[in-house]
């Protein structure tokens, strides 16, 4: 017998991948194969090892999209920079565990601007590191790569993070989302779902090549697909 998984699944395709030339257009068409947020990876060139925009490209980008802006800040400092973006536009912002000495304050400032607080671990960081703050981040994401730059291959041993935050979930009863990032693609996109991701950061799977309108409905239709179980 085959059941389907009760399984809310998303797609944010990564515009960290997409031609800024195009930016718009490639936006709006990732969102008419089925995108349901925009990830917007903000770098500083000193938590990670490169450069990427700032809070006037997210307001520009607030210009040719109604769908949420998730703002993932692989910075230093965030709270200096929280209120810049929630001003540009961004819905959901996300933080490093790693790089946040007040993390639990700094989860309560996202939310008072307005915006859903997420929290980001590592692929070296436990899941552990995070009990204290799950019951009030609105979703965790998982680094699936190295955070820093695109097109990196998926590292398999950020799965079992997924399953125990699921199972944290479960057991707890608690309402934090699942986000994966890094090398989510039609060859991994079954593994991430079946551990318990419900929100697929996507890059070159949705940019890289061909039509961003196209790449997005396959991708979500193998997400799910992979939520069929067979019992």
């Amino acid at each position: 017998m085959v059941e389907f998984l009760k399984v809310s699944i998303e797609l944010a395709p990564s515009i960290l991948a997409a031609d800024f030339a195009r930016l718009g257009e490639q936006v709006c068409s990732a969102g008419q194969g089925g995108a349901s947020v925009i990830h917007v990876d903000i770098m500083d060139g000193h938590f990670v090892p490169n450069l990427t925009l700032g809070p006037p490209v997210v307001k520009s980008l607030r210009k040719v999209t109604a769908l949420p802006l998730d703002c993932h800040l692989m910075i230093e400092n965030p709270d200096e920079f929280i209120p810049a973006f929630a001003d540009a536009g961004a819905n959901w912002m996300s933080v490093h565990q790693e790089v946040c000495l007040h993390l639990n304050r700094t989860l309560h400032l996202i939310k008072s601007h307005g915006c859903l607080a997420g929290v980001v671990i590592n692929p070296a960081t436990p899941v552990s590191t995070l009990e204290e703050v799950l019951d009030i981040a609105d979703y965790v994401l998982v680094m699936s790569v190295n955070p820093g730059f695109g097109a990196q291959k998926f590292i398999p041993s950020t799965l079992h993070k997924m399953r125990r935050l699921a199972e944290i979930r479960s057991q707890r009863g608690l309402n934090f989302r699942i986000e994966v990032d890094g090398g989510v693609a039609h060859d991994t996109v079954a593994d991430v779902v079946r551990a318990g991701a419900e929100i697929l950061v996507a890059g070159n799977a949705v940019f890289g090549s061909g039509d961003p309108k196209k790449n997005a409905q396959e991708l979500l239709q193998a997400a799910m697909e992979a939520t069929m179980v067979r019992v």
